[in-house]
């Protein structure tokens, strides 16, 4: 028989199995084959193929391969848990983003466990085992079976259809699957940190025990892994934004933050960044209010699909919504007037102050707040304008992460099941957007399935310095929200037709990508967006009004600098501007006052030497310019 994988056919001997397919491909690495797709769905590798299955064998590096790998070795923790306190009630243990978690009734520990239940898990993955799926005959069998696991009864009452569990040795769980082929493939497991968490969440159940771990099948992923997180601790932004006088987040405003004045210097940066760009590519630039009325979100459909998501209050007994999201305000204005098919593409970018309500537990610096800013954009056009317009919008994004050193990568989203729109208008938009990312020529991914219902998309993944990926700026397609707003334009033929709208944003939330650039940078901003460029450090008082008529001359070459002239010793005034992330300190003693000059030194340490005025704003001006992310300042 033959079955397709990697776009391959591959003959395989009838009743032959998923791994019968991945040993053929010589898949033997432990990262590789950990579990299949068969036709759209993912199974276990023990899975028995038949002629003309579609095959896709996930690797670790995929999504797919990650959650599988991280469910086996949830279930791999609750069995050290049972082995080691063997009164515990385990309950749900899934894959998270980063690893996994499970929770447990009946069970206390603390960080000083960690280490006998790593040492027991050790001793499980020596014993190899190789989960089994086992199927229950019925709801009333698998009740049996759990029946003295309270947590297990509650979620097998609601269980509709097949109920399976998965042995490993002694250790027998309720679970879907699919689960790893053997245990063998984990190298590397740890825990990490363990929490209270309620029971399905709900804050009127039971406290539960949850254990949070990751594992790896090579063991330098795992060192990789701590190493990030340590950095990942001297970058925090949470931390490092507030030291350096950039943000804050008050109880009084949970989730709402303070942008402090040095922080609105790095603000007006990027704004500025983004506009200059938008006008280069002919973007319009409106504003539309924060506070509109039921009627427009009923009609854009936010009043029934994201209610419980927005701010809401009546006026003079009608009732109003804070913005969520910047799109109906745009659709108002695009109705002001009746367009021609001669001003289209028409391009309009909106900075748009939005709030959404989040969960005060979801709360996280400026990653996830409830106020925010988005740097949106709606493009309006016709079918044939989609690839080249798609196409504008992947080079804008590039120039925009390329100047902050960001690595990015596209994933284009599909047609999901449930979706608005003909047949062909989807297959006219993703076309447009496939040959926008084929023509761009940057690798993609496609997610089958995963577009919204109104349109296919293109979530932009940018990677920081530490190598970790954030998900910011998205392109999508929207054949709704010009739909339910009756949006027209007129063709040259006279007829009234439909635009196609792309929602745009690359910054994404404004904040957050402030927060990823404190952590990429370290707060070691570069100079074109640094809060403090240069800061005048006199040797005593007699330099004091040199230096600050240095500083002066600075400013009113549109730089930002300041002078130090408090009675602290050089040498700690040099050391406070290092750790406020300065990019130049110039000080000033008798032979600079004689030369009219200062002497320069950078915030690594490395002196630079003695500069006159004009030179420094050369050099530094050069440095802005080309937004460089490197000093142009080097020892002659």
């Amino acid at each position: 028989m033959f079955v397709t994988c990697q776009n391959e056919k591959i003959e395989l001997e009838e009743g032959s199995s998923a791994k019968n397919l991945a040993e053929k491909l010589n898949l033997r690495d432990p990262s590789q084959a950990l579990a299949a797709s068969v036709n759209g769905i993912t199974l276990d590798l023990s899975t028995l193929l038949k002629e003309g299955d579609q095959v896709i064998l996930w690797n670790f590096e995929d999504k797919e391969g990650k959650e599988v790998f991280w469910h086996s070795s949830a279930h791999v923790l609750a069995q050290a848990i049972l082995r080691l306190w063997p009164e515990a009630k385990p309950t749900i243990g899934p894959p998270i983003e980063n690893g996994f978690y499970y929770d447990f009734a009946n069970l206390i520990i603390s960080d000083t466990d960690f280490p006998k239940i790593d040492e027991e898990v050790k001793k499980i993955l020596k014993e190899g085992f190789k989960p089994e799926r086992y199927v229950f005959a019925d709801k009333k069998e698998a009740l049996k079976r759990f029946k003295d696991n309270p947590y297990k009864v509650e979620l097998i009452r609601e269980f509709e259809g097949e109920i399976t569990g998965y042995s490993q040795g002694e250790f027998f769980d309720l679970c879907r699957g699919p689960h790893l082929p053997t245990l063998n493939k984990i190298k590397a497991f740890k825990v990490m940190k363990t929490s209270g968490a309620y029971w399905r969440g709900d804050s009127d159940r039971e406290m539960l025990t949850r254990i949070y771990g990751i594992s790896f099948p090579d063991r330098k992923m795992l060192k990789d892994y701590l190493f990030v997180l340590e950095e990942a601790k001297k970058r925090d932004h949470k931390i490092l934004g507030p030291k350096l006088g950039l943000f804050s987040i008050k109880e009084e405003g949970p989730g709402m933050p303070f942008i402090h004045p040095k922080g609105m210097v790095i603000w007006n940066h990027l704004l500025d960044f983004l506009r200059k760009l938008q006008r280069e590519a002919n973007y319009v630039e409106i504003k539309t209010p924060i506070l509109l009325n039921q009627n427009l979100w009923e009609r854009s459909g936010h009043w029934e699909f994201y209610q419980e998501n927005m701010y809401h209050f009546e006026i003079e007994k009608r009732a109003y919504a804070i913005k969520p999201m910047n799109c109906p305000g745009c659709m108002l204005y695009y109705r002001s007037e009746m367009h021609s098919y001669r001003q289209l593409p028409l391009r309009i970018a909106e900075i748009g102050h939005v709030h959404r309500h989040e969960a005060s537990g979801a709360l996280n610096g400026l990653f996830r707040v409830r106020s925010f800013h988005q740097d949106d954009a709606h493009i309006f056009m016709r079918p044939q304008d989609i690839k080249d317009e798609i196409f504008g919008t992947l080079k804008l994004a590039e120039i925009i992460y390329g100047t902050f050193g960001l690595e990015w990568r596209f994933e284009l989203s599909t047609r999901p099941e449930k979706s608005i729109g003909s047949d062909e208008e989807w297959e006219v938009a993703t076309r447009g957007l496939k040959e926008a990312l084929d023509l761009y020529g940057h690798p993609y991914q496609i997610n089958e399935g995963d577009g919204a219902f109104y349109g296919p998309k293109i979530d932009i993944h940018i990677k920081d310095a530490l190598g970790r990926s954030w998900q910011c700026g998205t392109i999508q397609l929207d054949m709704s929200l010009p739909e339910k707003f009756d949006l027209e334009y007129m063709d040259s033929d006279g007829a009234h037709k439909r635009p196609v709208m792309i929602h745009r944003a690359l910054f994404g939330s404004i904040e957050r990508f402030f927060g990823i650039l404190i952590e990429h940078f370290v707060g070691k901003f570069p100079a074109w967006i640094s809060p403090l460029q240069a800061r005048l450090i006199p040797v005593a008082d007699r330099h004091n009004d040199y230096a600050h008529t240095f500083a002066k001359a600075v400013k009113e070459a549109g730089y930002e600098c300041d002078v130090d002239d408090s009675n602290e010793s050089v040498s700690k005034k040099v050391r406070d501007a290092q750790l406020q992330q300065i990019n130049y300190m110039l000080t000033v003693g008798d032979r600079e006052l004689e030369n009219k000059t200062v002497t320069l030194r950078r915030r690594d340490s490395q002196v630079i030497g003695e500069v006159d005025l004009n030179s420094f704003l050369r050099t530094l001006g050069k440095e802005c310019e080309d937004r460089s992310l490197t000093s142009y300042f080097e020892k002659s």
